[in-house]
């Protein structure tokens, strides 16, 4: 889950799990896989961090490591 602002200065939470789609239009719009749109005032750049923050905690992102000596 990540906590947004909407532009009239209400705070909630979305599971970032059902975001299909972040645009600019200057706003940021967060288009949801079931066609709705919400716009916030974060930043795409801080959306898109905090989506990314989100799906680490989760596990559905994984660090890779590369081992030494490990070329491929």
């Amino acid at each position: 889950m990540i906590n947004l602002t909407r532009l009239n200065g209400d705070s909630f939470t979305l599971n970032a799990i059902y975001i299909e789609q972040v645009q600019s239009f200057p706003d940021t719009t967060l288009t949801l896989h079931n066609g709705k749109k919400l716009v916030v005032k974060e930043s795409h750049e801080k959306v898109i961090s905090l989506t990314k923050q989100f799906y680490r905690q989760v596990g559905l992102v994984g660090v890779q490591v590369e081992k030494e000596g490990d070329s491929s």
